[in-house]
């Protein structure tokens, strides 16, 4: 990796001003709850970064319109394609629509309904294409034929840009902080945030949560280069992606401390407290911050300042439900 590659604060700011009249600047809120603190303790301070109110429902909404708007006329012109079960695919067919780009989108067959309407519902033409390699190679056939430009989900300059982003903001909004809590699909969200927040607070701890049945980062951690699985095995599909690749996975190796894993119960339990005290309706991606503090990390956090991105909420009611009676089963 190049160092002219990696974001700057300077390019991550300019980049903040490019997108700021198609994003939400997401707020922060302090977690106070008698539940929390029965699972926590009472002198743990929790900050969480609620970029599930984010435009097209997660943090995906920034890379996306970075990644459109770096291109020139022409590239424009021929259109953009991208591959996704879900919240990427919403992103980049918002991003498109607010930038005026035709978008033609592979989604998986096991991409929820209520996700394939969110696409649709920014004008994308969307098309099911099977499985994820599956879907990859469709899209690599729509690049070949039609000259549209592939806009990738989690790897690359303008993915972690957008995500620095996301980091800037919540050094800003959130005050110091000992601990930073973010959730690990591909890298991306973290490769952006983890290297804004070693920068602007150098003293905090950065900690990196993937689901137990999708732990490619951690696996590539222990190899020392990215690794593909053979299967993924998580409710938590949008941090389910089979591989890390060498940008996202370069940058989260450099700036995250601490990376761990937490089980599809535990974020089940997540969803429901932060359902019952916060009443925020979360994927379970967006619950896998909260899983390990609760789990994992509530020992070492302990009377800790911490921050957890809450990264989308892409979710329809029937399936957060579903989830809910599971947890209370």
């Amino acid at each position: 990796m190049q160092l002219e590659q990696i974001p700057s604060i300077e390019d991550a700011r300019e980049a903040a001003v490019a997108i700021a009249s198609f994003i939400n600047k997401t707020p922060v809120h302090q977690w106070q709850g008698s539940k929390l603190a029965e699972r926590i303790g009472q002198n743990t301070q929790v900050t969480l970064k609620l970029e599930l109110f984010q435009r097209a429902g997660s943090f995906k909404t920034r890379g996306a319109l970075l990644g459109i708007l770096a291109l020139d006329e022409v590239a424009r012109a021929r259109g953009v394609t991208a591959v996704s079960a879900g919240n990427h695919a919403i992103a980049v067919s918002y991003a498109a629509q607010a930038l005026g780009v035709d978008a033609k989108v592979v989604m998986q067959s096991s991409a929820n309904p209520a996700r394939v309407a969110a696409a649709k519902a920014y004008g994308a033409e969307v098309i099911i294409g099977g499985d994820g390699p599956a879907c990859f190679a469709l899209a690599e056939k729509i690049v070949a034929d039609e000259g549209r430009t592939f806009i990738h989900p989690f790897e690359g300059h303008n993915v972690t840009l957008g995500t620095a982003t996301l980091g800037i903001e919540i050094c800003e909004q959130a005050g110091t902080l000992d601990a930073l809590i973010i959730p690990v699909g591909g890298g991306g969200l973290a490769s952006g945030v983890a290297l804004m927040a070693k920068q602007l607070m150098p003293d905090c701890k950065v900690y990196g949560v993937e689901p137990a049945g999708a732990d490619s980062m951690s696996r590539s951690f222990a190899a020392g280069e990215p690794q593909r699985l053979e299967k993924v095995e998580t409710i938590a599909d949008s941090l389910g992606p089979p591989m890390a690749l060498p940008y996202s996975f370069g940058l989260c190796r450099a700036h995250i401390d601490q990376l761990l894993t937490v089980t599809d119960d535990a974020i089940r339990s997540a969803m429901l407290l932060l359902f019952d005290e916060m009443k925020l309706a979360v994927e379970p991606a967006a619950a896998a911050g909260t899983a390990a503090l609760l789990g994992p990390l509530r020992d070492e956090l302990a009377g800790k300042r911490v921050g957890i991105i809450i990264c989308g909420t892409n979710i329809d009611r029937k399936t957060h439900a579903a989830l809910m009676r599971d947890d209370e089963a």
